[in-house]
């Protein structure tokens, strides 16, 4: 077994979270002051961290966007987090890592609370050996802070650290890894435009939970 942990990101990877982000954000600007009727163009909030895309995308101040991510919060507390649709074979995926063996962990920049309780909405918080996620302050919500966190309540050793791969959507996943040098095995369901994973350094990408499956228990 050369992969015995494997460090999952949630939206985009496990579930498509599109709907209930993107609304999100949308009543954000709203309450902003700004309009933004497509949503397909707010696609591009979802991953990064929004203290980081609200001034990208919109030109706000660090304080203009934590106030935005507080109206974001506000919004998908109550309806965003039941806006989500796991992938299909999810579940079976999960389980089929499970019985082989294998830790499963997430590494989500969402909010651990959230984390949870959107584990607990889809009945799957029980496939998870351990569950970390971002912060609500701003201390740990960029993915390498999140993995470092996880890395901390595991406390693998030196030789154990090479049996980790991580599983995102997003270049920012790729990215956070390689701090750590873990690999990471991109999942081409979510959202990172064409040759996005690749470009990052992805070690492969995966087009169905049946090819992420697969992948792992050969390796």
């Amino acid at each position: 077994m050369k992969y015995k942990y494997i460090f999952f990101d949630l939206d985009g990877t496990l579930w498509d979270s599109r709907e209930g982000i993107t609304k999100g954000v949308q009543y954000a600007l709203s309450k902003m002051g700004i309009e933004e009727p497509d949503l397909k163009k707010l696609e591009r909030f979802i991953g990064p961290p929004l203290t980081e895309s609200f001034p990208e995308f919109y030109g706000f101040t660090l304080d203009e966007a934590r106030q935005g991510t507080i109206y974001y919060r506000e919004y998908f507390d109550k309806y965003g987090i039941h806006q989500n649709k796991l992938f299909p074979g999810v579940r079976e995926m999960l389980d089929a890592l499970h019985e082989d063996g294998r830790i499963l962990c997430t590494a989500s920049s969402k909010p651990e609370v959230h984390v949870l309780t959107t584990l607990q909405a889809f009945g799957i918080d029980g496939c998870f050996d351990y569950i970390c996620g971002g912060s609500l302050d701003e201390s740990r919500c960029v993915k390498y802070k999140v993995i470092e966190e996880l890395l901390h309540r595991l406390n693998l050793s030196e030789e154990e650290m090479d049996k980790v791969l991580m599983v995102g959507d997003r270049k920012h996943d790729v990215e956070g890894a390689a701090v750590f040098h873990i690999p990471c095995l991109g999942n081409a369901m979510g959202f990172a435009p064409e040759g996005e994973l690749e470009a990052a350094g992805a070690i492969g990408v995966v087009h169905s939970m049946k090819e992420l499956t697969d992948y792992i228990l050969a390796h």
